[in-house]
């Protein structure tokens, strides 16, 4: 018998925790009669069914989610048609809270494993085992817990699967060679101590802890394996005060260098002893996720969501300063009570706090969530398909929503890609707040139709400077120099920018920098061995006539011109941007 159990990923560099789960669980009994399959959602249709057909499974599961549901549906359709005989089984969120619907609307389906899968799996593999074996299975489909199948023309629903310890649940990774340049996730809890409504883990009201001595176990083969980036799934990493410390001691104490640790907390939740041992990591050692949602306090009382902001505010100010911590802020645009304007204003509020990633989201109204319940009172109607994205609610209209949708766009662009980060400083002051900046660099794109023809990542750089002298035509200069500070603190660009300046006049200057040893070892460090030359096209000089390294502190013209260096080979592990030695600011 073989079970293929597949994977359907948002993209490649993703892997899917659960279907590694499900085969870990069933233990080395069904060794060789699981087999895991990932694709991703770009993979068109015809070659993922090709695939699978050549497999040839005996009984096929699939892993299904709102960003996979619809290429799923179509795989089990054909599926059906070209192996009428093949079980075909669900799983995950998406599926478990519809499940009578979707199998009386998918008549090739066979059932759903309805919540937690792995005990449920494992018994499932056992049945069709059995019977491919010739013997009569010792439970029925009846008798397994936690399932839903068609059955003499009904659905059947059996008794509801209890919770797994989490100490029962095996170690997902034998190696870590097939998980090259990919995240590995991993999860050292599950259930989530927090009741927001748009969330399905508001449904999970337990939560459980893996044994710390385990864990401690797990992260170290991931570090000895020098994997690039670990995920952990945890809804609220932070719930548990002593598993957060003993983790975080943990990371810090056997750091390999390299390993990223990512992590969704609650901000605001965390304790003095926690931030110490934060800011005591190294550069790039981790990075937090942490959900704001909204700062309106309305908006947060509907959705359940106990948050106090100042505290918030001072904890990630605290981070911020040790500039070791990648911090990510989320929001959510389309929950109750927050309009336009409040939206605005809850940007605002996380965007002074700075973060390297600010994601604007929109309201996902997911089956099973008491948003979902609610939906119609708020009069939120939203997308009949997956992801049942927002379209509108009692305080936002579509138009708006598409508004804010081009706004998420140009935070993408020009705030989380970390290229502007002395620009944006400086434009700000031109505009009453942050969103009403990004409102009206969005509205620029679409007048420019810069939305339809996408420009390159190099003109965005020509856009932003002639957005901005639409607002500061009499700060050219001032313009001209940030975005070239900006550019060349990312990459030593071949093409030089037509807005940067004409550097001809300063060539013999920078000859001489160059070939005196001396004064290079002062300045740059790691370029023993290499002639002038070399260095040169390793390294860039530029020249400004205003401070553009200090995009907070006063913007006007030096009483002469200044040199700065940019060195590649040393770069911030938070937001890749090259070392820049200013090297002469009299």
């Amino acid at each position: 018998m073989k079970f293929l159990l597949v994977a359907v990923n948002a993209k490649y560099i993703h892997s899917n925790p659960a279907v590694y789960s499900l085969k870990a669980y069933a233990g080395a009994e069904y060794e060789k009669e699981i087999e895991i399959a990932e694709y991703t959602i770009n993979n068109p249709m015809e070659d993922i069914l090709s695939d699978i057909y050549k497999k040839r499974p005996d009984v096929i599961g699939f892993s299904c989610y709102i960003w996979n549901w619809r290429l799923v549906s179509e795989l089990t359709a054909e599926l059906h048609k070209l192996m009428p005989g093949l079980p075909i089984w669900l799983g995950g969120p998406e599926v478990s809270f519809d499940d009578g619907a979707i199998i009386s609307k998918n008549n090739g389906i066979t059932g759903i494993m309805v919540g937690e899968g792995e005990e449920t799996f494992r018994e499932l593999a056992g049945y069709y085992k059995e019977r491919d074996d010739g013997r009569e299975p010792e439970r029925g489909l009846d008798e397994i817990a936690g399932i839903a199948f068609w059955q003499e023309g009904r659905v059947v629903r059996t008794k509801e699967r209890g919770w797994l310890e989490m100490d029962k649940l095996p170690f997902l990774y034998e190696d870590t060679g097939k998980f090259q340049n990919r995240i590995i996730y991993y999860e050292s809890s599950r259930g989530c101590p927090f009741r927001c409504s748009y969330c399905l883990s508001s449904i999970d009201k337990k939560v459980r802890l893996r044994r710390i001595e385990t864990v401690k176990e797990e992260l170290q083969f991931f570090l000895d394996g020098k994997v690039g980036q670990v995920k952990f799934v945890d809804r609220t990493f932070n719930c548990s005060h002593m598993h957060t410390v003993e983790i975080w001691r943990y990371l810090a104490s056997h750091d390999n260098g390299v390993t990223n640790f990512h992590f969704e907390i609650a901000g605001d939740r965390l304790e003095e002893d926690e931030l110490a041992i934060l800011k005591q990591m190294r550069p790039g050692l981790v990075q937090l996720e942490i959900g704001v949602q909204s700062a309106n306090p309305l908006t947060l009382q509907a959705i359940q969501r106990n948050m106090d902001m100042e505290r918030l505010k001072k904890t990630v100010e605290y981070i911020r300063k040790g500039r070791n911590v990648h911090i990510h802020l989320d929001l959510i645009a389309g929950l109750p009570y927050e309009d336009y304007e409040s939206f605005g204003r809850s940007f605002d509020v996380v965007y002074e706090m700075k973060p390297e990633q600010l994601q604007l989201g929109f309201l996902k109204v997911l089956k099973g969530s008491p948003m979902h319940e609610n939906a119609r009172e708020y009069g939120i109607k939203y997308m009949s398909l997956p992801p049942y994205e927002v379209l509108c609610s009692n305080w936002l209209s579509f138009g708006e929503i598409c508004r804010l949708k081009k706004i998420e766009e140009m935070v993408e662009l020009y705030y989380n890609s970390n290229q502007f980060t002395h620009t944006l400083p400086v434009l700000e002051r031109l505009f009453p707040s942050p969103f009403a900046m990004f409102d009206k660099l969005a509205e620029y794109y679409e007048e420019k139709g810069y939305f339809i023809n996408n420009p390159s990542r190099t003109y965005r750089y020509r856009i932003l400077l002639d957005f901005a002298l639409c607002y500061g035509e009499d700060e050219e200069g001032l313009y001209k120099e940030l975005l070239t500070y900006d550019i060349y603190l990312r990459e030593n660009i071949k093409s030089r920018p037509d807005f940067a300046r004409d550097l001809s006049g300063y060539k013999e200057r920078f000859r001489d920098f160059y070939n005196k040893g001396e004064e290079i070892g002062n300045v740059l460090a790691g370029y023993e061995g290499y002639q002038p030359k070399q260095i040169a096209r390793m390294t860039h000089m530029e020249v400004f006539s205003y401070p553009v390294w200090e995009p907070e502190g006063d913007m006007g013209r030096l009483e002469r011109d200044v040199i700065v260096l940019f060195d590649y080979k040393k770069r911030n592990p938070l937001t890749k941007e090259a070392m820049a030695v200013v090297l002469d600011k009299r």
